[in-house]
């Protein structure tokens, strides 16, 4: 499994992995894919490339992009100033849980580091199980909703 940085010709693929990245509890019918429309998810690919804290790095499968992590300074649910970037992350299904997010995580909070930023910040739903990962590369809780947790990671 190859990390690599996003190919300009690969960015539409980051609506997929949005909606992969929609974590959907047990039992829960999923949502149409074009809920990856609405306002408060575009902020996630919309225009992605132009910003300066616009940064992806993909799992590369043999040729086939499997996973992405990536970086922007946006008004999302993670947001917490100007200076720091929120992720969002996922896989395709079928390759969860083989280390594979965590090794993205890192090498992304490594090129965050190389490029000067000095925390990121994300939001995840309580009850998902990726708040385990979070914490295991750094991320701890810096604030909550009903819902959500909004964490941060000192690089």
């Amino acid at each position: 499994m190859e990390i690599r940085e996003l190919r300009k010709n690969e960015i539409g693929l980051l609506k997929d992995f949005l909606y992969e990245a929609i974590f959907i509890p047990e039992g829960v019918e999923p949502p149409s894919r074009e809920i990856v429309e609405q306002a408060e998810l575009k902020v996630y690919y919309d225009g992605f490339g132009t910003g300066r804290a616009d940064h992806c790095l993909v799992a590369d499968d043999g040729g086939r992009v499997v996973g992405a992590v990536w970086t922007r300074i946006m008004n999302d649910y993670g947001h917490v100033d100007e200076e720091t970037p929120s992720f969002a992350i996922s896989l395709y299904k079928e390759y969860r849980g083989k280390g594979i997010g965590t090794r993205m995580m890192r090498e992304m909070l490594a090129l965050l580091k190389d490029k000067g930023y000095q925390r990121a910040s994300l939001a995840v739903q309580k009850a998902n199980y990726a708040v385990k990962i979070y914490e295991k590369v750094g991320f701890i809780i810096a604030d909550e909703n009903d819902e959500e947790y909004i964490m941060v990671c000192e690089i």
